[in-house]
């Protein structure tokens, strides 16, 4: 059976929270509304577009969150085609990647971005084909509902026992858990600690450095 290391993306492999707020930032002038503040954006980082949008503005009705979510989408390849957009790798990723690899893991991706905007990021920092499998919000339902993680094993060859997801937020890792799979949190993305060991997290690591030693303590034997 395959062992299979399933990361997030925004938080956890590239730093986006700037890009995303702006992207925001934009959506909520364009529509008469009050921008949210940079924690709030943050708040809802990791939720597919139309679940975001309904936890910034739950008193909006469902075909409003599903517009606004269409706006921010124009918004972002606006700011792309501007060249604004800043997605730069955390400090460790490459190494821990490496790390997870010579370890015997294979790799995947469970993000609420889109597919598009998932291949231009990773392909990027030229790390793209490193992934054996790419879950976006285009095909699954939004975290934490577990859909995500189940197609990854799926694809993989894997099994929920001998896989784990790192990421940075609470809805991560109550995805992983309802998907059977074990959670590491990334204590350098957007949630805090108490919220990712209080959602599931098996261990939170400070840094990606700290992610092996805590996967082969608590995930691998």
């Amino acid at each position: 059976m395959n062992k299979l290391a399933i990361f997030d993306c925004d938080g956890t492999i590239v730093d986006s929270g700037a890009t995303i707020h702006a992207a925001l930032s934009e959506t909520f002038r364009q529509n008469g509304l009050e921008v949210p503040p940079l924690e709030a954006s943050r708040r809802v980082i990791g939720l597919s577009l139309v679940e975001a949008m309904a936890a910034l503005l739950p008193h909006a009705s469902p075909d409003e969150h599903a517009q606004f979510a269409e706006d921010y989408k124009r918004a972002f390849w606006q700011l792309r085609a501007a060249g604004r957009v800043e997605e730069p790798l955390y400090d460790g990723v490459l190494d821990l990647l490496d790390a997870l690899e010579k370890d015997a893991w294979l790799l995947a991706v469970a993000t609420g971005k889109s597919d598009r905007g998932l291949k231009h990021c990773l392909e990027q920092h030229d790390i793209h084909a490193r992934f054996v499998s790419l879950q976006t919000a285009d095909r699954h339902p939004s975290k934490p509902h577990p859909s995500m993680v189940l197609q990854a094993i799926a694809e993989a060859g894997a099994a929920p026992s001998t896989s784990f997801v790192v990421g940075d937020t609470s809805f991560d890792m109550a995805m992983a858990s309802a998907a059977g799979a074990a959670a590491i949190g990334a204590g350098w993305g957007y949630h805090d600690e108490h919220e990712l060991l209080e959602a599931g997290a098996a261990a939170v690591a400070a840094h990606p450095a700290d992610v092996l030693s805590l996967v082969r303590e608590h995930v691998d034997g």
